[in-house]
């Protein structure tokens, strides 16, 4: 009997089938014979103590304007009707994704999600990688501007970012002669409730910020994503450029940090982000930079990501 696999992601059509992770695991995914179901989180809902959504089935491949078939909708159970699901829809962290977290820990590991949605949930990037306080930059998380006025004072040159953003939206670099600082605080906290997190400023960006991808707690990959001039991001999406990578003594030490803590919890598919010495992120939600690893070094990320996923099936 074929296995189900559900991709609960952002609408495929808008995806860049070069660099998309989902993508790649989906195409991983068809190639070992499971078939395809996709839906958005807006797709799913609770009703008669059960999990539903509507989803379609799916085709994929490696087309460029031709990447995807959906077919016609149908209403399954999440538990009942699949084996697998994929946790991938990109953040904000906001209540809506939590909710689809608890939605989804109804459904583990009766079908297994990857990664474990109580986990992810409880694992926010900017706050995970706070249990890891000598891996990371000296950071400060509050809504306090008397405080982060203090953190500026002391290490001068700082980044301030949203607690739950991702791909570098709403981050900042500000130097020390900046005068920006207290109009940029009172723009974020007017907008939200949430802390910021404020770190020293690691000059050695510049050098690049590496995204290393550990599966079941093993590093399998790394990349350094290069700042564009006058940029202070590495993202590729706003001109990061990417550069083949090897791991350092220090980030294998990180890795030997982190990784039974992941497996423990888990998180299969993770990418972490490092700057220098530090550990600056630890992504659990929608990891990207398999594609990008895999162009430089002629490897099959997803596929490894499959062999961890398939030791936990029955």
């Amino acid at each position: 009997m074929t296995r189900t696999v559900a991709l609960q992601m952002d609408p495929i059509a808008h995806i860049d089938i070069k660099g998309d992770s989902t993508f790649v695991m989906g195409l991983e995914a068809r190639r070992r014979g499971y078939s395809l179901y996709h839906y958005h989180p807006d797709d799913m809902f609770y009703e008669g103590g059960r999990i539903w959504a509507e989803v379609r089935p799916l085709e994929l491949r490696y087309e460029q304007g031709n990447h995807f078939e959906l077919g016609e909708s149908r209403i399954i159970d999440l538990a009942r009707d699949t084996d697998v699901i994929l946790l991938r829809q990109d953040p904000p962290f906001d209540m809506n994704y939590i909710t689809s977290t608890h939605l989804l820990e109804s459904v583990h590991p009766e079908t297994f999600v990857v990664n474990h949605p109580g986990e992810v949930r409880n694992a926010p990037e900017k706050l995970f990688v706070t249990r890891f306080p000598d891996l990371m930059p000296p950071t400060l998380i509050t809504r306090s501007v008397a405080r982060v006025r203090e953190f500026r004072e002391k290490h001068r040159d700082i980044i301030v970012k949203p607690l739950f953003g991702n791909g570098g939206a709403g981050v900042f670099h500000i130097k020390p002669d900046d005068e920006n600082l207290n109009s940029l605080l009172e723009l974020f906290f007017k907008g939200s409730r949430e802390s910021l997190m404020v770190q020293a400023y690691l000059p050695e960006v510049r050098k690049g910020d590496k995204r290393i991808i550990l599966v079941d707690g093993e590093p399998v990959g790394a990349i350094n994503r290069v700042p564009a001039a006058g940029e202070a991001r590495s993202n590729m999406h706003v001109g990061g450029v990417a550069e083949k990578s090897m791991l350092t003594a220090r980030e294998i030490e990180i890795c030997e940090r982190i990784g039974p803590e992941l497996k423990k919890r888990d998180l299969i598919f993770v990418g972490i982000d490092v700057i220098g010495d530090y550990m600056t992120e630890i992504n659990v939600t929608s990891p990207t930079g398999l594609q990008e690893i895999n162009r430089f070094d002629g490897s099959k990320l997803e596929s490894l990501i499959w062999d961890a996923i398939e030791t936990r099936l029955p």
